[in-house]
């Protein structure tokens, strides 16, 4: 399977950062930018004679037209079957007998396409991948093979998962206007409709240099980077790709809820979400504390939520938040509890909701704070180690409008939160409506209607 979904790889940001706030630098990338309007990053890393390459291409779920929900995820896969020069299938098994590995990801805001592999076989994966970014072949009878991988993929991910099915529906409720509402993989109905002529038109309006970026990472140096890259991308011509939707989600001034029950739930859960800002999206100023916020309230086990509601109340088997701050669009910043052995649901979501209206009347105290802003900075190190990882963020920032400058600075701007400014954002994002609730329950019975546990 050539699919991994990507619902945020900039926000592992919180562990590939540095060491500090003292810390000069992250990565230091070299960027460049070829004639084409291609962009180029390269992080050199000579512990290993090994390389990540990955082309990431400014197109996601976001920007499908509206009815062809899927198509941005179809045609990443069939990406891989195949140019007039490289048969299909061919590529990865190209990779292969030269010792590499290769995948892609698609997310709401991009896609993307790598390969490791040795350093002295870099030559060879920008060939191969600069044809196929416009000598791509869409045989009918590929399209018709992987349609059915895709709709079997969309089976056992989403249809057959009782959780799955409810975040879908968790997010079409959601975003009221936003296409962050359809799921990556697209609608089955609308999957199924997807023509050829549908798939080219999305491949020859969004595949071009001037909408991708390369990153490099590991035994090389931009020096030896540009050249090759000019020879290979840089012969593309631009596609003059012209800017994506700015999509506005209005204000959510509504409480909502979804749920679901199902025969197959062992364990029921509920969640409340609310709207947020990201990096680049609504109120700003607000995401970097919003990350030292979650790691106050959901970090590990000795967080606010799981060291209250399962340690000590044990009222919950699991409790925690989630927050994201890496997307092109709005956020949204969450809660999530399950009950412990035996307890009631209820008893569980009524606990959160205390600890919830504690936040927002009380804000956080100074030494959680000091305490989140170490775990996070000090807990970046390791994956300065990781290629791929260096790879992911790098790109992963860049694909979505941020620069290797907001990389390098986020440990200084992590530092950099307060109390107040955390407090802040609390009040901006925990508001008294516009709250979504969701309840993932076992199958009602007549003795219980609603499957309340």
């Amino acid at each position: 399977m050539k699919s991994i979904f990507m619902r945020g790889v900039f926000a592992a940001l919180i562990l590939l950062a540095g060491q500090g706030a003292a810390a000069a630098s992250v990565f230091n990338p070299e960027t460049a930018v070829l004639s084409n309007g291609m962009e180029v990053i390269v992080v050199s890393k000579r512990r290993a004679p090994v390389v990540s390459h990955m082309v990431w291409y400014k197109v996601g779920s976001i920007d499908e037209p509206q009815g062809l929900s899927g198509i941005a995820h179809f045609l990443e896969h069939l990406m891989f079957k195949g140019t007039e020069t490289v048969p299909a299938g061919e590529f990865s098994q190209i990779v292969k007998r030269n010792g590499g590995q290769d995948n892609a990801f698609t997310s709401y805001d991009y896609t993307g396409y790598f390969q490791s592999i040795a350093a002295d076989r870099l030559e060879l994966v920008m060939r191969l991948e600069a044809d196929r970014m416009r000598n791509l072949v869409l045989d009918p009878a590929e399209i018709e093979t992987e349609r059915d991988v895709v709709l079997e993929e969309r089976r056992s991910r989403t249809d057959n998962s009782p959780g799955a099915r409810l975040r879908e529906q968790a997010s079409a409720a959601f975003f009221m206007n936003h296409p962050y509402g359809r799921p990556i993989i697209g609608w089955e109905h609308e999957i199924r409709d997807i023509t050829r002529e549908d798939l080219q038109a999305f491949y020859d309006r969004w595949y071009g240099p001037d909408n991708a970026i390369l990153v490099v990472v590991g035994d090389v140096s931009m020096e030896e980077v540009l050249p090759l890259a000019e020879k290979y991308y840089g012969a593309i011509p631009s596609r003059n790709i012209a800017p994506p939707v700015a999509w506005v989600e209005p204000p959510h001034t509504a409480d909502r809820s979804v749920s679901l029950s199902d025969p197959d739930v062992r364990q029921p859960s509920w969640s409340k979400r609310y709207i947020a800002p990201s990096y680049l999206y609504g109120a700003t100023e607000h995401a970097y504390p919003l990350q030292v916020l979650t790691e106050i309230i959901s970090g590990g086990s000795t967080s606010r939520l799981y060291a209250k509601l399962v340690v000590e109340d044990k009222v919950a088997a699991s409790a925690g938040a989630w927050y994201s701050p890496s997307s092109r669009g709005p956020s949204s910043i969450g809660f999530y509890v399950s009950p412990a052995n035996g307890g009631s649901l209820e008893d569980a979501v009524a606990a959160m909701e205390v600890e919830i209206a504690n936040l927002r009347e009380n804000g956080v105290t100074q030494d959680e704070v000091d305490r989140a802003i170490i775990r996070l900075t000090d807990a970046a190190e390791i994956a300065k180690d990781s290629f791929q990882g260096i790879a992911r963020t790098l790109g992963g920032a860049a694909v979505i409008g941020l620069t290797a400058e907001d990389i390098e600075a986020w440990p200084e701007r992590i530092a950099a939160v307060t109390r107040d400014r955390i407090n802040a954002a609390l009040r901006h994002v925990l508001t008294d409506r516009g709250a979504m609730t969701t309840r993932l329950l076992p199958a009602a019975d007549a003795d219980n209607p609603e499957g309340k546990s």
